[in-house]
């Protein structure tokens, strides 16, 4: 039995389970791995999860569209692997463009607001305009209550710990409770006597769940993917991310191998930190101070460096 604590609602769970009974023969191209993703909920924070609905092309996909586009500039490229990875090595777009996927993602709300900064999906999301929200509130577990960052301004810093944790803790708790209890008291439920739900809801704290169906191309996926998979992302929609990650790798193997190479693990270098490295190889010792370089993009470059 699912425990009541678990992102999917009954009714959620009835409809993948139905969902997954059916079976369609197609002429369209179709991913086995894929197929064994559709409707399935994978679980993310305490109540969220990301589910594929839909999805249309493959790695054979972006190729095609290659080779049509580019035509004879392809003719080098003696296979598809090879062609995935100079498309994504020289930023080659419209041939991953032509993949799409849909996902049906539930979310905190201060997750969302960051989610919704990249534009060039299509989006529908669940409306507390016309429906009652859940009292379902995103809690951070204690590993991840930490104090403000002493060096970034928008990061965290070390984990909180003991006493000030569990207070951290029960403010967030109670202060969702009590938002939750203010606003089924405010709203108005079956015609009776009450706020409109359009104006209760902003009563609620930004760490409600929400939900979306989220559809996207796989090149301005593999753009989200690049900025919140990184290890510098706000880890609430970081494990989204990398939720989504192990989807794409399942979907386009070819193509997420390729982004994961000069994408996730590669780096992109400014004409002064190329130079800098230039120098470096010949024998010279650069400083910050000799580099031209500012203090933020040499503690950067310098990161970079050790991790060669």
């Amino acid at each position: 039995m699912k425990d009541s604590w678990m992102p999917l609602s009954e009714d959620q769970q009835s409809e993948i389970d139905e969902l997954r009974k059916g079976f369609s023969q197609t002429l369209r191209a179709t991913v086995p791995e894929m197929e064994k993703h559709l409707y399935l909920a994978h679980n993310v924070l305490d109540h969220g999860f990301v589910r594929v609905i839909d999805y249309m092309g493959d790695d054979s996909s972006i190729c095609q569209a290659a080779r049509v586009s580019y035509g004879k500039g392809t003719k080098s490229v003696q296979n598809d692997e090879g062609l995935i990875r100079y498309l994504m090595r020289h930023w080659h777009s419209t041939p991953f463009e032509m993949c799409e996927i849909k996902l049906h993602v539930k979310l905190p709300v201060f997750v969302a607001r960051q989610w919704i900064r990249h534009r060039t999906a299509n989006v529908n999301e669940y409306s507390a305009r016309y429906s009652i929200l859940d009292r379902e509130f995103y809690i951070p577990s204690p590993d991840h209550i930490n104090a403000q960052s002493s060096i970034n301004n928008q990061g965290r810093g070390d984990v909180l710990r003991g006493d000030e944790a569990r207070r951290v803790l029960e403010i967030l708790k109670a202060d969702s409770d009590r938002s939750y209890d203010n606003y089924e008291a405010m709203i108005s439920d079956d015609g009776q006597d009450g706020l409109a739900r359009e104006l209760a809801r902003m009563n609620l704290p930004a760490n409600i769940y929400t939900q979306w169906y989220w559809k996207v191309d796989l090149h301005n996926l593999f753009h989200f993917l690049r900025l919140r998979a990184d290890s510098h992302a706000q880890y609430e929609i970081r494990v989204y991310a990398e939720e989504i990650c192990k989807i794409v790798s399942d979907w386009v193997p070819a193509a997420y191998a390729a982004f994961e190479d000069y994408r996730l693990a590669g780096v992109n270098l400014s004409g002064k930190a190329l130079e800098c490295i230039r120098r470096i190889v010949s024998g010279e010792n650069v400083t910050q101070e000799t580099s031209g370089m500012s203090k933020g993009e040499w503690r950067e470059f310098s990161t970079m460096l050790e991790k060669v």
